[in-house]
């Protein structure tokens, strides 16, 4: 809701985290805090499979090129993140779409004829159900290129603890710095990517068509 929000000017602007929370509860239900959640549970099982699988296997390719590790596990990471989004895209479309749905959680459509809706209207290209699949590239690329990189090389500089304790915070901390990094650099991505899956400005104009263009309308328009 934040993301498809154009500045304070935009008449549905929430103040802050808490009112956005107040807001949703008081008009659209408890219900209104999971919609489109059945889209990203679909997609996890596949979302993590293709993830860890296609790491690994392009870290064995970049074996061959004879690349720093450091470079080698980022490069894996964005090769993987690369492909982990043309998987996910499709769910993402449904659930941004229901998800910015102001309607109450009873009275929107469910998932399958959300899909069915907007492949219906627009079809399965980059129009319709793989809509904003560049941004979705940009979002899941830097993410697991930083997440993977940062979180192998910092790993393997700090020393292993023999206390399985200690040795789980270490991992437990490189991690959370390693997501937290991560999802400062590429959230540009994501906000370009709801404001192409979302609700445009105008209903029947397309304000919001490209990933870098969009990045650079909301640049200009809100900083």
């Amino acid at each position: 809701r934040f993301q498809i929000q154009r500045g304070k000017t935009d008449p549905t602007s929430y103040k802050s985290l808490g009112d956005c929370f107040r807001t949703i509860f008081q008009r659209e239900g408890l219900l209104g805090f999971y919609k489109g959640i059945l889209p990203p549970i679909l997609a996890e099982t596949p979302k993590r499979a293709v993830k860890f699988f296609t790491f690994e296997q392009y870290k064995k390719l970049l074996a061959y090129a004879s690349l720093p590790p450091g470079l080698a596990f980022a490069v894996a990471g964005l090769g993987s993140g690369l492909t982990e989004a043309v998987v996910v895209n499709p769910f993402e479309v449904v659930k941004v779409t229901l998800q910015t749905n102001r309607n109450a959680f009873t009275e929107q459509p469910s998932s399958f004829v959300q899909a069915q809706q907007i492949i219906k209207t627009n079809g399965l290209g980059l129009q319709g159900l793989n809509k904003g699949l560049t941004a979705t590239l940009g979002r899941h690329g830097v993410f697991n290129m930083v997440y993977f990189g940062f979180y192998f090389n910092v790993k393997n500089i700090l020393p292993v603890n023999k206390d399985p304790n200690l040795e789980f915070l270490r991992k437990f901390g490189i991690g959370l710095v390693s997501g937290t990094i991560a999802s400062i650099i590429n959230i540009p991505f994501d906000v370009a990517k709801s404001r192409i899956q979302g609700p445009q400005p105008v209903p029947g104009e397309i304000k919001y068509r490209t990933c870098f263009k969009t990045m650079a309308t909301v640049y200009k328009e809100e900083g």
